[in-house]
């Protein structure tokens, strides 16, 4: 569900062609299978598409990604050790970290919970849950890459050389 909705947002705030959206899970659980029925009903209720098939997360993708976004805590610990690096695991961040009006002391912390044992109240819990984040990740990305272009836009070239 994250990554229809935030893709959804990241098309409205004008990021389509800058920023590549994935998803996938920590553990090999329906892999191959396509998104839960539940899942589609609440997104297409809400107007948000998907095209999600599950797939486990691999260690090696940590070298092509600038941030990879857990759900839970548990996660988070998961995809952390699972990084390469310090560096790749100081990539791995909560998507509620990014909810201004998300209460860390409050119970289930940050975590975003999985509404896969529940019924369809808790996929619409959980999609309020990652819109409510949505800005503030989309807030960070934007400041990202507009880091990234002044980078670029701060690199003297010598006459009669390419920058690439």
């Amino acid at each position: 569900m994250a990554e229809s909705i935030v893709r959804a947002h990241a098309a409205e705030a004008g990021f389509d062609g800058l920023v590549a959206w994935d998803s996938a899970g920590t553990g090999p659980w329906h892999e191959g299978d396509g998104a839960d029925r539940r899942a589609i009903a609440v997104l297409t209720d809400h107007g948000y598409e998907q095209d999600h098939i599950a797939r486990q997360f691999q260690p090696a993708w940590f070298a092509d990604l600038d941030l990879v976004i857990a759900l839970d805590s548990g996660h988070l610990r998961e995809l952390r050790a699972l990084a390469p690096t310090p560096r790749d695991a100081a990539k791995v961040r909560l998507l509620r970290d990014y909810d201004p009006d998300a209460d860390p002391d409050a119970p289930g912390g940050l975590d975003v919970p999985d509404p896969y044992f529940g019924g369809t109240d808790d996929f619409e819990e959980v999609l309020e849950m990652v819109e409510a984040a949505s800005g503030g990740l989309l807030d960070a990305v934007a400041e990202a890459l507009d880091s990234v272009a002044g980078a670029v836009d701060s690199v003297s070239v010598a006459p009669g050389e390419e920058r690439v």
